[in-house]
Order: structure tokens, then C-alpha cells, then sequence
């Protein structure tokens, strides 16, 4: 896991590779102002840390998307799909093995338009969703990985809507989760994944978080919400 001291104390606190996952694949460069501010803060390098803390394909596509080559644009191109559908089935169930590294071009470049494109190609050309083509290529935090990146593709607020439902499911709470995904959504689209957070699940997640908190973490909460 990769460790940054917290501000009050500067003590080593750890960032789980889930976490990573989804402050990065689910932004664009714009919204990484980590990447930046770790330096001016800590006098830490993001990269340098991700290299140091974690290993193998992890490694490969956390330094991909820190590179920050995502297309922004919005233009989907139809041949490209296709044959990054084909590129795609050949690096994985085409072939022994995995060629991680077609992926993580594929996944880490393609702004999100294109890349729903691209499933849908890989869908047409070999009869199963990208989603259990990952499944079946690969595992661990790789898996997750990548698996984050194709949910952020398809539906990047229903994706946050369901971390925040799992956070908040059964005994307990995950308040880690919880409070960095309404803080690093705040300024973004938090007030879309509410909305989304009530289609899918039919109750509002405000009273949700109310009816799971308490006392002055409730409030703050309550308070990012409107």
C-alpha cells in the first residue's frame, strides 16, 4: 500500500490500491490535483511513491493513467473501436497469456466515449462483454484495476453511486470510503450521483447517510451533500 503522512500529524496513513483505482482511472487530468499538490505539501512524488509501493501490472497501468494521456475530447471513431476490440481479444483470450501492456494502452488512453465504443465492438467481435474477458485474463488488483476503469467508462456516477450503497450496506460503515468519495466529487458531480443513487436503489442518499451516521461526521457529510 502506498503511505502519505496526514497533515495534523504526520503520520503514515495508507491508501488502499482500491482507493488509488478510483481517484485516478475516474478522473481526467484536471481533477488529479494530487499529482501536483503531494510535492508542495509533503515533498512527495506521487509517481516516485507508486513505483516504490507497489509492483508488476499494478505498477504498469498506475503509472499509465498518471501520465495523463486520456483523450479529453469527445469524438468517437468507429474504426479505432474495432480494431482496439481486436487488439484487445488478441492480447488476451486470443492468445496464452496476457499482453498487458495492449490493455493498459487501450484503457489508460481512450477517452470514455471511445472506449464504450470499444466494448461494444469487443462484444460484437467475440460474443462476451469486456467485463468477463478481464475477468477471465487476469486477477487481484489488476483485475480491479482494470475493472474500474470499464465501470468509470460506462457509467462513471452509477460507479461512485454503488461504492457509496456497498460503503453503507450492513453492519457498519465504511467512513473511508464515504467521505473521500463526496469530497473528491464535491466540485464535480456529486449532485448527479445522488440522482443516480436514487434511481438505482429507489431512497435518497442523503436520509441513507443519516440514518447510518451520527453527531458531527453526520453533519459534515450532510453538509458536502448540499
Amino acid at each position: 500500500m502506498i503511505t502519505f503522512p496526514t497533515c495534523n500529524e504526520r503520520q503514515a496513513t495508507c491508501i488502499e490500491e482500491s482507493a488509488m483505482s478510483s481517484i485516478l482511472f475516474c478522473k481526467c487530468l484536471s481533477q488529479i490535483p494530487i499529482k501536483v499538490c503531494l510535492p508542495l505539501v509533503f515533498d512527495r512524488d506521487l509517481e516516485s511513491d507508486v513505483k516504490s509501493d507497489t509492483s508488476g501490472s499494478l505498477r504498469k497501468i498506475l503509472l499509465s493513467v498518471l501520465k495523463a494521456n486520456r483523450d479529453q475530447g469527445v469524438e468517437i471513431n468507429e474504426t479505432l473501436a474495432q480494431n482496439d476490440a481486436k487488439d484487445l481479444y488478441e492480447a488476451g483470450e486470443g492468445r496464452w497469456g496476457t499482453d498487458e501492456l495492449a490493455f493498459n494502452d487501450v484503457l489508460a488512453t481512450r477517452n470514455y466515449g471511445q472506449l464504450r465504443a470499444t466494448f461494444e465492438a469487443y462484444k460484437n467481435l467475440t460474443g462476451k462483454d469486456i467485463d468477463d474477458a478481464i475477468k477471465s485474463e487476469t486477477s487481484g488488483d489488476l483485475k480491479k484495476a482494470y475493472l474500474t476503469i470499464v465501470n468509470c467508462a460506462r457509467d462513471c456516477q452509477g460507479y461512485f453511486a454503488g461504492c457509496l450503497y456497498n460503503s453503507m450496506k450492513g453492519l457498519g460503515t465504511d467512513e473511508e470510503t464515504l467521505i473521500r468519495i463526496l469530497v473528491t466529487r464535491s466540485e464535480i458531480d456529486l449532485q448527479s450521483i445522488k440522482e443516480k443513487f436514487h434511481q438505482m436503489y429507489n431512497k435518497s442518499l442523503v436520509e441513507t447517510i443519516e440514518s447510518d451516521t451520527s453527531g458531527d461526521f453526520k453533519k459534515l457529510l450532510v453538509a458536502l451533500l448540499h
